[in-house]
Parts: structure tokens; sequence; C-alpha cells
């Protein structure tokens, strides 16, 4: 083989290897909406009840009215939405928060809908302005408070806790309130935007944790790389997305949450996610 001939083998070579290196890149930074369920089953459950758990929109867009997303929630028919803070971005000029009351109206219109605050609530400098704008839209807020929810004749605690952003004390002392409130028998779920947290959950006798904010890590790679980066976790973060057994029998479920265009780096195989509970019986 001549010269000219190795390298158009080498040029046809590379360039197929740039051709499926772009390939592979591309089709990691699909974005479109993705279902991911977990199942959970307990015996202090008599019933199923399924939740959905929403978390970190930042005001990002899902079609006229928000429709892409509420169809989706629509059709996995649930009985309560959990909404897992940085519902609002804090950038308002450039990411419209108009958008996220509209979505968290249409929800509360349909289902029993509950938040708890992210940290960009609180970085907005708005964050009492927006709980109340989105309690004015239906949404229940919980902060340092629980509230026992009756759902097709299963009653279950839900109790929620602002961000550490409120202030540690502040942080601290709703965590301990909510704490304090648990009713033999019933199954009880904390809804928590950080899941850095995790061992502060540990031993307050939650059966369920639901969180966000670590955007799934960012970038992944299916069967190498869980997650990248998460915020407060630093590189390959341990809870970046997904189900996490608790040293006390818990379970922790972070969402990969709804961020699209408010990330100043694109997600990579990591499409944002409707998060489907199914909360089950015990089997005898």
């Amino acid at each position: 083989m001549d010269a000219i001939q190795k390298r158009k083998k080498l040029a046809l070579i590379g360039g197929v290897g740039v051709a499926l290196l772009a390939g592979t890149v591309l089709l990691g930074l699909d974005d479109q909406l993705t279902v991911r369920t977990y199942q959970l089953s307990s015996e202090k459950l008599t019933g199923a009840v399924r939740l959905v758990l929403l978390s970190d929109l930042h005001s990002c867009n899902y079609g006229e009215g928000q429709g892409e997303l509420l169809d989706l929630v629509a059709v996995q028919e649930p009985d309560l939405v959990l909404l897992a803070g940085d519902w609002v971005d804090d950038e308002v000029s450039r990411l419209d928060p108009e958008r996220a009351y509209t979505a968290a109206r249409a929800l509360a219109e349909r289902w029993p809908t509950y938040y708890v605050t992210g940290n960009h609530e609180f970085w907005s400098g708005q964050v009492e302005t927006i709980r109340k704008n989105l309690e004015a839209c239906g949404v229940i807020s919980l902060a340092g408070e629980t509230e026992t929810v009756t759902v097709r004749g299963q009653a279950l605690q839900l109790c929620g806790v602002d961000d550490p952003a409120v202030g540690e004390s502040a942080w601290s002392a709703q965590l301990a309130a909510v704490s304090s409130t648990g009713e033999d028998g019933l199954f009880r779920v904390l809804l928590s935007h950080r899941p850095e947290r995790a061992e502060d959950y540990v031993g307050r006798g939650f059966d369920l944790v639901l969180s966000g904010h670590a955007h799934g890590g960012q970038w992944r790679i299916p069967g190498i790389l869980n997650g990248l980066m998460a915020p407060n976790q630093g590189l390959f973060p341990q809870y970046a997305g997904g189900a996490y057994d608790l040293r006390d029998g818990a379970t922790l479920i972070v969402s990969r949450g709804l961020a699209r265009e408010s990330t100043r780096v694109p997600r990579l195989y990591n499409p944002p996610e409707v998060v489907v509970i199914d909360l089950l019986p015990a089997e005898p």
C-alpha cells in the first residue's frame, strides 16, 4: 500500500471516528422529558398510593401553557404531586417565573400539590413572595410542618423543610419539628431539597425522603459515570439521582430534575425527568 492510500485509509478511519463521536454526543444531548418509576413497599401501607415528584424546574419552558410537562404528569394519574424545590429560578430576567406559576396552578387544580423551597428561591431574595404566589396557585407549602393526608383510604404523613439557605439553625429547627410529629403505624415522607444532607435524615422516623438539587450530576454515561458533578457534592456525587438505602432502613429518592435551558452546561445522557413513586402494601 503506497503512502497516498495509507493517508486515505487513515482519513477515512478518522472521519468515521469523528462521525461516531458526534453522533454519540448528539444522542446524549437529548433533553426530552422522560419518566422514571420506583416502587416501595411497606407494612405500614394497606393500600396503594402514587406520588409524582417534580424538582428543579427553574422556570424552564415546557411548551405552551407548560403542556408538555402537564400532559406527561396527567398520564401518570398521581394521587399526590410533590415539588422538591427550585421550582422558580433566581434569574427572573432570563427565566420567566410565570412559567413556574402556570405549571403549579395547573397541577394544584387537579391534584393535591405540596412544595418546599430550594436554594434558588432564597438566592432570588424573594422567597416569601414566591411562596405566597405558589400558595395563591393552590400549592401547599411546607416549612417545618407535617400534614396527614388520606388517599383512597390510605393515611400517610407528609413532612417538609425549607432549603438550608433559610439558615442552619432555622433548618435544624424545622427538621427537628417534623421529626417529632410521627404517629405510630403511619408511613412518613420527608420532602427536602438537599440529598447531600442524607445523614441528617437518618434516625428520624422517615420511611421515604424525596429530594432534587443534584440535577442528575449533569453528565452521565450509562454503565460508566453515574453523575459528573452536583452542587454541594462536587465531582462524582454520591446522590446524583436515583434510589438510595439509608442506614436506618429509609429510602432516599433523588430526582434528576427538570432544568433545561437554565443550566449553563447542557445535560449529557441525563434527560429531565418526571419521577413516579408507587407506595405499595408489603406482600404477606
